[in-house]
């Protein structure tokens, strides 16, 4: 198909990941990516791909995921979102379909990432029809405490000890714009503004956290953990299922600007 037949469409995506092994293509497991290109692919009537602006791993869920594809030009915006959210399966939805521009790329443009974590203390949160999204968590928490050890993941640090693995043609500085912990419905709720992740450096960070408001460990040792202290170790990471990749910002509106290409990139 000549490109010029194509327009490039811009989808806010929301997924419950309980089902999925994650946002990216597999083609032995079931991935949002294969299924959101999947029916991409039948509406179009020939393959597309769907760009994400990074990757979730499995079980973690999506309220503001971006994704990026090229449609033939018949279908107009309103109309793939409505096609879409028609077709797709029930764990998926599409919040909105904007134009894009040609070059827009959701990973690459992207200039910060919002995450939030819920960790569930109300006996409610045990319920089934909760559980699925929260980490539920029968302690009394030191909130007060957790929130100090918030405050000083904020600003440009070595995230080494809180990743699963290392990203050497990377490196490991991130620049943390926001960390906070708020009050939840059930419990606790974390959130996260940053320009970059490494891989599980949320949930090593929740773990390690919690096990601070459980009085599980000092404080100070999250001090020792950015200044990369051989001797301490994070706390087992959190589960996925509390985790939520919320919010994915630009430095344009995808619809009204040529985009500026950077090399920002996420795995969480």
């Amino acid at each position: 198909m000549d490109p010029s037949d194509t327009t490039r469409l811009k989808l806010t995506v929301h997924y419950d990941g309980s089902a999925f092994h994650g946002w990216q293509y597999q083609p032995d497991q079931r991935t949002v990516q294969g299924e959101l290109q999947a029916t991409l692919s039948r509406l179009a009537d020939s393959p597309r791909v769907a760009v994400g602006s990074g990757r979730t791993d499995a079980g973690v869920h999506a309220t503001g995921q971006v994704a990026s594809v090229d449609m033939p030009a018949r279908w107009d915006a309103p109309t793939l979102r409505k096609a879409l959210n028609a077709t797709l399966p029930s764990d998926i939805w599409i919040q909105s379909a904007e134009v894009a521009p040609a070059r827009f790329h959701p990973r690459f443009d992207a200039i910060a990432r919002t995450y939030r974590y819920d960790v569930g203390t109300a006996s409610l949160a045990a319920s089934p029809f909760h559980s699925r999204w929260c980490w539920v968590v029968p302690s009394v928490l030191d909130v007060d405490l957790m929130r100090r050890a918030a405050q000083r993941i904020v600003g440009n640090h070595s995230f080494r000890a809180f990743a699963k693995s290392g990203q050497p043609e990377r490196g490991d500085r991130c620049s943390v714009h926001r960390a906070e912990w708020t009050e939840w419905s059930l419990g606790h709720r974390f959130q996260i503004t940053a320009d970059r992740y490494l891989h599980h450096m949320v949930r090593y960070l929740v773990g390690t956290m919690v096990d601070i408001g459980r009085g599980k460990r000092p404080l100070e040792e999250l001090d020792e953990l950015l200044a990369g202290a051989p001797h301490v170790q994070t706390s087992p990471p959190a589960p996925p299922e509390g985790l939520f990749l919320a919010l994915v910002e630009y430095p344009f509106s995808p619809s009204t600007a040529a985009p500026k290409l950077s090399g920002s990139n996420t795995e969480t």
